[in-house]
């Protein structure tokens, strides 16, 4: 009788233990997707032209107010690069995207300005317009 009871013990802790891992699973994924959304800053005042939608026919870099960025490069079919990230700060011109250690420079040598009612920035030696 008292190896039953031990092996029914076993096989509710076991039970248990893999009902905990879920859950702590769960708790994790639901903690780092609320460290990703709070991460970001918001476009300060001085930074407001930044927010759009710019392209070129390499380039779309998506800036949304809450600091939120999209970028993709694809210089040709077979090679591109991209990134969905928050802005974690502004440094001059530039802005730094990513999480945690993980981030990218964007390296703005033309800030947004207009040119014949079209407005353009120069991000990382790309022209860019905006849509």
């Amino acid at each position: 009788m008292r190896s039953t009871r031990s092996h029914v013990t076993a096989s509710s802790n076991a039970r248990q233990t893999s009902q905990l891992r879920r859950g702590a699973s769960a708790l994790l994924g639901i903690l780092l997707a609320c460290l990703l959304v709070a991460c970001g800053k918001p476009v300060p005042a001085d930074k407001q032209a930044y927010i759009g939608s710019w392209e070129s026919e390499t380039t779309s870099l998506l800036i949304d107010a809450s600091g939120r960025v999209v970028y993709k490069h694809q210089p040709s079919p077979s090679k591109s690069t991209s990134l969905d990230a928050p802005i974690k700060a502004y440094e001059g011109n530039d802005f730094i995207a990513g999480v945690g250690p993980l981030t990218t420079r964007f390296v703005v040598s033309v800030p947004p300005h207009q040119v014949d009612g079209s407005w353009k920035m120069t991000v990382d030696g790309q022209e860019l317009t905006r849509r």
